[in-house]
């Protein structure tokens, strides 16, 4: 059943496979100890156990005092039972489509991450007041300790960012404040701060949304065409189609704009008369205005670029920029006047591609919905309410696009395990007959982990998929210990199929419940940390395994039992037909 994690990629994968890995490596040691370690252990302590052990605990005989009269009554009823167990099924099925779905639970990171985006152009100083602003807005709340602010980044930086953007790490003291309650309060007050986008996060999730869309926030609406004052149009009618949608938080467009800008364009005729190519013109703007390395500069320990370029003065002054001199290959110099026409012109401040196509993101985040309705919603009111021409399209990144592939992994090669756990049960028990009735553990498992979603926060996120497959692993195990005692009960001790069922569910109920209190035991602290940082993809996992162990054992314990009776062993089917119309 763990085999489908082994198989994830991308993100989900680099969390998940180990977990898988670490599963199936302690069930292999297990294994190894309970052939080896176990059957000597057991030989040298029986004989001193034996003479102290005076049969069951008081416990277990008091458990055996109830499970042995409702064994017997829904033997009797087993119709009401089988039928009853089915529609439980299909209650828990049928409120399946109504949960929510997203890729990763909420982390509880005790960090947030906000980002603020003025004007493009907006100098240092006014970009500085609005910071100063946002981060007074911060402080004022209890639940916030401390900021810690950058503005702007180096132009040669990864992630260059001019001075109109700033990045704000907030340390937080949720003790006296719900996290939940706390953004919705801080987004409320950062609304008055006019003309900036304002997106708050997590570092953690914020580095995950930005691998999987490129962007800062779990939503990506990617509108691509090839002009850029259409794409603006476009993307401003997308962004009032997704306001009014329930959910959508932090919502805004790449802020593309148009700015000042120096236009340098090639005269190809004159260059052409001074023999000079457009490579040696890129290189003189280059090395003039951008600079280039010529040498180190050494002072003790520290070393530093000595880098050759034109004076500040000339690169702020057009007419300086007109007169500058250009190397030509012949000797002697030109203006650049000569040989390129210089202009003042506007242009965006930036322009964003993805596969040579130029792109404007619509960016936004969620809060109290799942991400996979909203997503829903904004395609279908895209779809319904925005028309564009032909070669403008668009296309929709972030987490859910990594939950829906993530889930149709899981989902295909889950059902592929299913059918090699079915093979192997036959390979066990010799007939499909009783393979399928331990595979009915599944269905009955399935409850309980619904049921546990749809009593918490209703989400169904990878986590919890992972929580189900671990699940359905145990419930199978149940199975088999009761179906193979059935059986060595009826071929061994040569017991009739009535007595084997009834002594068989008996015998069995110790090591089921055991097997179940162990594992439930191991799970409740994982499900009761659900609201501290680190326990986010336990925790989901835990309440489905909880839920789902407690509705699989139950059912086992009466469910089996009267499918076995029914249809377990038509041999002793008969033999029992024929005894009771004697």
């Amino acid at each position: 059943v763990f085999i489908p994690l082994l198989f994830l990629s991308g993100v989900e994968g680099r969390m998940l496979q180990p977990l898988g890995i670490a599963y199936v490596v302690s069930v292999l040691a297990s294994l190894f100890v309970a052939l080896t370690v176990t059957p000597v252990l057991n030989s040298y302590l029986l004989g001193r156990l034996s003479e102290r052990h005076h049969g069951d605990s008081w416990l277990l005989r008091k458990l055996k005092e109830m499970y042995q009269p409702s064994l017997l009554f829904f033997l009797r009823h087993r119709s009401v039972l089988i039928v009853g167990s089915a529609v439980l099924l299909i209650g828990a099925l049928a409120v399946l489509p109504f949960f929510g779905r997203s890729f990763l639970p909420e982390f509880n990171e005790g960090t947030f991450n906000v980002s603020i985006a003025t004007v493009p152009g907006t100098s240092l100083e006014q970009s500085d007041q609005i910071g100063r602003m946002v981060e007074g807005i911060l402080l004022s709340h209890e639940g916030v300790v401390s900021t810690a602010r950058r503005t702007g980044r180096t132009e040669m930086d990864e992630h260059s960012l001019g001075s109109h953007a700033h990045e704000m790490e907030v340390q937080l003291d949720l003790t006296k404040v719900s996290k939940s309650d706390l953004l919705a309060e801080l987004r409320n007050d950062l609304s008055i701060v006019q003309g900036s986008n304002i997106t708050i996060g997590q570092p953690i999730s914020h580095r995950i949304d930005h691998m999987l869309s490129g962007t800062r926030a779990a939503i990506a609406v990617k509108l691509f065409g090839p002009d850029l004052y259409e794409l603006r149009k476009y993307a401003e009618q997308i962004k009032g189609q997704m306001e009014g949608i329930e959910g959508v938080v932090d919502l805004f467009v790449d802020q593309q704009t148009d700015v000042p800008q120096v236009r340098i364009l090639a005269n190809r005729e004159k260059m052409a008369q001074y023999g000079l190519r457009s490579a040696d013109l890129d290189e003189f703007i280059d090395v003039a205005f951008l600079g280039a390395k010529a040498s180190q500069i050494y002072e003790g320990e520290h070393r530093h670029d000595l880098v050759v370029q034109y004076a500040p003065e000339f690169r702020g002054d057009i007419d300086a920029l007109k007169r500058s001199l250009v190397d030509l290959p012949a000797g002697g110099t030109a203006p650049l006047s000569m040989v390129a026409d210089i202009q003042v012109d506007r242009g965006p401040n930036y322009i964003s591609r993805e596969n040579a196509q130029r792109k404007i993101v619509v960016q936004a985040n969620v809060a109290d919905r799942d991400l996979h309705s909203v997503i829903t919603e904004i395609r279908e009111r895209i779809a319904a309410n925005v028309q564009m021409p032909r070669g403008y399209y668009v296309e929709y990144g972030g987490q859910f696009e990594s939950e829906q592939e993530a889930t149709r992994t899981v989902t295909l090669l889950s059902l592929i395990s299913i059918g090699a756990i079915l093979v192997a049960l036959y390979t066990e028990f010799g007939n499909f007959r009783q393979a399928i009735l331990v595979m009915v553990n599944l269905p009955l498992a399935l409850i309980g982990g619904i049921v546990s979603v749809f009593f918490t926060e209703g989400i169904i996120s990878i986590a919890s998929l992972v929580g189900f497959i671990t699940l359905f692993g145990i419930a199978v195990r149940n199975g088999i210990l009761m179906v193979s005692h059935f059986n060595y009960l009826i071929d061994t001790e040569k017991k009739s199929l009535y007595e084997a069922v009834v002594e068989g569910s008996m015998q069995r109920l110790s090591p089921i419940l055991m097997t179940a209190l162990c594992a439930g035991l191991a799970l409740i602290p994982l499900a009761l940390a659900s609201h501290k940082p680190g326990s986010e993809i336990q925790a989901p996992m835990s309440i489905v395994i909880l839920g789902g162990l407690t509705t699989a054992t139950f059912l086992n314990l009466v469910v089996v039992p009267a499918l076995f009776l029914n249809w377990g062993r038509p041999d002793a089917v008969k033999a029992l037909n024929a005894e009771v119309s004697q």
